[in-house]
């Protein structure tokens, strides 16, 4: 990391809605250890490692299709040359570290980035240990949740800009790696560009010029522009539309259709055994529900059981009728999110998938499908977590005596602290002083209240309690006062939420990284990188809640980085 860029590391727990799943998975991996195939440490990879099997048919075919797509994705005749080396060493026999997400619009959030990074850094780390790794990030296009993807934010000058495209009513239900973004996308891009400063903006607004087309899909502009983005790295790019992939898979579609009943059966005692934990289960599953989607007239529709007949939307099938569908057209089946992980272990030799808190947890789920359908589950590692101070709201929060927790900790708190700092100097000087004075003043009636009656101190310290809070209230109304006059405290809250903590989350979470690769270009990809590599729980210092922020922060894996740029 650059050796100038302070950090500090919490814990989740310390993080507003963290689930208890994903804090214990953290935390204390034994309580939770049961519900996954290994520790999420390098060493649990390792192990993973020695587990997986993949036909050599299948593999060199899903090589064959990865080349043409990354090909396409990069925009030249030739891919760049630590592409072209991974997709030879997975060809040859190299394991794959996995991370995937959703097409959003201009990357969608940051964790997107964050993700494919920390797939890097674990390959990388896992190769320099013997085993030979590469980074594979899986597009998320066979999702139909328009509404999900087709907007970005990022902070700007003039506050928070939210770039939505609007969508079509004809495009509803479908797969949004087929939905073309169409004329309207290159307004969004000019305004989106034009929002972008620093020395590598033209950089950037470039590469979301060459992406972001009428003609592009919501995947194939999400494959280019990360692509452009991450150049260099080697990070291997997979659309599962392609119906060549389908193929490879459908022989898992088959069993997940044979096996409905048992594997139904399987989840909704997981849900049950989660519960009953104390955990949760993040994705509902019910008795009609199967791992299925299946595309009726283009709208992807999920299968339910209802007795002897699977049901997508109006239309109805025996249990013939869909074995002959997925042995002609396996492209028009897709898995549901509990399914797709061990599809993507079909196609490829994953001994790792990098994911997000709830990713974590709905694997907790996905475990039963593993041990039904494919024997063998890899490592599941959390993905590496970031908020990103930029110098104007370090010297905001220094103003303020202020540090990331106070943020987050929601706007009464935050407002309170920033307006006893907000005073005139004079009066805040005044202020700071009289405060010690009635401190040393009432501390001198200790000693011979003491010597009179010791129970007198029990009383002298709630005096001191309640005039020391009227008093601190009092310069709380005073620093209003000074906001009400000058607006500045107003300003300075909304920069400092919008930046950090936007929507009440975190801001990975909510906005774009685009504006902070204008600002510092790639080696800020470098500097999180550096960062990203996953060693065990719990294996480096971390700061909670309790601990002072001036403690000296370390970096930590598992754990959530606030990074002073």
């Amino acid at each position: 990391m650059n050796p100038s860029m302070e950090s500090l590391c919490l814990s989740f727990r310390d993080i507003p809605q963290t689930s208890k799943i994903f804090s214990t998975f953290l935390e204390d991996f034994g309580r939770v250890a049961k519900y996954y195939g290994h520790s999420p440490s390098i060493g649990g990879v390792v192990a993973a490692a020695k587990e997986v099997e993949i036909d050599s048919s299948v593999r060199a075919g899903v090589v064959e299709v990865l080349r043409e797509q990354n090909l396409n994705f990069g925009g030249a005749a030739t891919l760049d040359a630590a592409l072209a080396r991974n997709l030879e060493r997975l060809a040859n026999g190299a394991v794959a570290i996995v991370s995937g997400q959703q097409v959003g619009l201009f990357t969608g959030p940051a964790y997107s980035l964050y993700k494919a990074i920390t797939a890097a850094a674990c390959a990388e780390e896992l190769t320099r240990r013997g085993v030979d790794a590469v980074p594979v990030f899986w597009l998320a296009t066979e999702d139909h949740d328009l509404a999900e993807i087709n907007h970005a934010s990022w902070t700007t000058r003039t506050g928070l800009a939210e770039f939505i495209l609007p969508g079509n009513p004809e495009d509803e239900g479908h797969r949004v790696g087929e939905i073309a973004l169409g004329a309207p996308i290159t307004a969004s891009v000019v305004t989106a560009m034009d929002t972008l400063e620093g020395p590598y903006a033209a950089e950037v607004g470039r590469a979301l010029r060459e992406s972001y087309t009428p003609g592009d899909t919501y995947g194939s502009a999400f494959g280019k522009l990360m692509t452009r983005l991450v150049t260099g790295r080697g990070i291997i790019f997979l659309d599962p539309l392609d119906s060549r992939l389908h193929h490879f898979a459908s022989g898992i579609y088959r069993r997940a259709l044979d096996d409905a009943e048992p594997l139904g059966d399987a989840l909704l005692a997981r849900s049950k055994e989660l519960e009953r934990g104390g955990f949760h289960a993040q994705v509902k599953v019910t008795r009609e529900s199967t791992l299925l989607f299946y595309n009726v007239d283009g709208v992807r529709q999920p299968l339910r059981r209802r007795g002897e007949k699977f049901h997508a939307g109006e239309a109805s099938f025996s249990l013939e009728e869909l074995r002959a569908a997925i042995e002609k057209t396996p492209e028009a089946f897709t898995p549901n999110v509990l399914l797709r992980p061990v599809v993507q272990d079909t196609l490829l030799p994953t001994v790792a998938y990098i994911g997000g808190p709830a990713e974590i947890a709905y694997m907790a789920q996905v475990q039963v499908v593993y041990k039904h359908l494919l024997g063998r589950m890899p490592a599941i590692l959390p993905r590496a977590s970031f908020t990103l101070v930029e110098p104007p709201l370090a010297r905001l929060l220094r103003k303020y005596g202020l540090d990331f927790r106070d943020v987050m900790r929601g706007r009464q708190h935050l407002r309170g602290r920033m307006e006893m700092k907000s005073l005139p100097r004079a009066l805040a000087g005044r202020f700071a002083a009289d405060e010690k004075a009635l401190r040393r003043l009432l501390q001198a009636y200790r000693k011979p209240l003491a010597h009179l009656d010791r129970t007198l101190t029990g009383a002298l310290d709630s005096v001191e309690k309640k005039i020391l809070h009227q008093f601190l209230r009092l310069k709380g109304k005073a620093g209003r006062a000074e906001n009400f006059r000058t607006g500045i405290l107003d300003r300075h809250e909304r920069i400092l939420v919008d930046a950090l903590y936007p929507h009440r989350d975190l801001q990975e979470r909510m906005l774009s990284s685009l504006p902070a690769l204008a600002a510092y270009g790639p080696e800020l990809l470098d500097d999180l990188a550096s960062v990203s590599v996953i060693s065990g729980p719990d294996v480096e210092p971390v700061l909670s809640a309790d601990e002072p922020a001036t403690a000296k922060p370390q970096p930590c894996s598992h754990q959530h980085h606030v990074l002073f740029l």
